[in-house]
């Protein structure tokens, strides 16, 4: 597999997943360490740093869009911008040292919108989970 930054735009600090360790049509895994010297700890909370929900949002969907990539279903040079965010639910802290699996499966794939859905686990505790729908775009 591609590394993550031939497949994503984004760039440091704001690449979150480290690598993919599966992609097909249905279903895309990857993984994040988040590590205590990421931006956002040092106010989300100083003196107990907790990754932001939002953060594992964007987190699932990078893996998402880096998935779709991988597999060329779009073709080169597209970009996914997030149009809804749904069902989100948040149900376990993600710390510094934490080692996320984000489960990302396709719901529904066409030239102009991205549907998915997925789970970011810490072992196997759910961490996080939504649904969520990127337009899709280009440069």
């Amino acid at each position: 597999m591609k590394d993550v930054k031939e497949l994503l735009p984004h760039r440091d600090p704001f690449l979150f997943i480290d690598e993919l360790t599966e992609v097909s049509k249905e279903t895309i895994t990857g993984k994040r360490v988040y590590t205590d010297s990421e931006f956002f700890f040092k106010g989300h909370f100083p003196g107990y740093p907790v990754v932001p929900g939002v953060i594992l949002v964007e987190s699932m969907a990078q893996c998402g869009g880096a998935g779709i990539n991988e597999l060329g279903i779009l073709g080169e040079g597209g970009l996914f911008f997030l149009a809804t965010i749904e069902k989100a639910k948040f149900r376990r802290q993600v710390v510094p040292g934490d080692e996320v699996r984000f489960e990302i499966e396709n719901v529904r794939i066409s030239p102009k919108m991205l549907k998915q859905k997925g789970k970011a686990y810490v072992g196997d505790e759910i961490a996080a989970e939504a649904e969520w729908l990127c337009i899709v775009g280009s440069k």
